[in-house]
């Protein structure tokens, strides 16, 4: 037995648990060995070593961590109490998509429902825009998500949301153009180009339409962009056009229809 095959042993042999030959070679080996005489000290130096007792000083540190840990606890929960319909919605959706679609579908009918009680009564208004606000969160929140699921239906449902939002925040435009440019369904992005059709003035979206145009693989979804850009009478579309109309390795469809897109400039 080596020197090393003995080290690997010395914690056991010197608990005791190391028997029989095996342990008469190793006696037989260290009666001949200053090293590994020398680990045989080090590990009873290390087995007399007195237990590590915490100081007073360590128990006051530990006791002012646990007490700011309760505090820090008890504020989490006073906030968790205030959240809104949104917020919560947006923190949860991710993980139980089918049961929060049911939530803002019953959150519509709710606020619908109390919006309707609070004018007929004649008063209420910044309730009812408070309503009004959670609504559209709502309807925003589950636009958002549903562009988001695997399903191609449950897509084309996120692109039909959108429709319901009268004026969508940034988020909902840039999952639509997210859409557009990445989809996996022809279907998918072809509704999403017609949805964006409402805020073709906007800026992000003009640009944004004006990217997926160059990077669009499918010949139906260039043909649709183009028409939507001459539509709009979007300036802008000129050189993305020009560009595909001289690429040869361009659909031929896509290169004809960006020539007829030139000529209604």
């Amino acid at each position: 037995m080596n020197c090393e095959e003995v080290r690997e042993l010395l914690p056991d042999f010197l608990a005791g648990n190391v028997e029989g030959t095996e342990r008469a070679v190793i006696e037989t080996h260290l009666g001949g060995c200053a090293e590994c005489n020398a680990a045989v000290e080090m590990w009873a130096t290390l087995g007399a070593l007195p237990e590590e007792q915490p100081s007073p000083a360590l128990r006051a540190r530990f006791e002012a961590m646990l007490a700011a840990y309760h505090e820090g606890a008890r504020q989490t929960e006073r906030r968790r109490r205030r959240f809104s319909l949104s917020g919560w919605l947006e923190s949860w959706w991710p993980y139980h998509p089918a049961f929060q679609f049911g939530i803002a579908v019953a959150c519509l009918i709710a606020g619908a429902a109390g919006g309707h009680l609070l004018t007929a009564r004649g008063g209420g208004s910044q309730e009812l825009a408070r309503l009004r606000e959670e609504v559209r969160n709502t309807r925003q929140l589950v636009a958002v998500s549903l562009l988001q699921q695997q399903s191609a239906s449950e897509r084309l449902r996120g692109v039909d949301w959108s429709y319901r939002v009268a004026q969508p925040d940034r988020q909902v435009l840039a999952a639509l153009l997210e859409t557009v440019r990445y989809d996996t369904s022809v279907d998918v992005r072809l509704a999403a180009v017609d949805a964006l059709r409402r805020y073709a003035g906007e800026p992000l979206v003009r640009s944004g339409l004006l990217e997926a145009l160059g990077g669009a693989q499918s010949p139906l979804v260039q043909i649709a962009l183009i028409d939507l850009m001459v539509e709009t009478r979007d300036r802008q579309s000129i050189g993305a056009l020009r560009r595909l109309k001289a690429d040869q390795a361009v659909n031929e469809a896509v290169r004809e229809r960006a020539e007829w897109g030139l000529q209604h400039f």
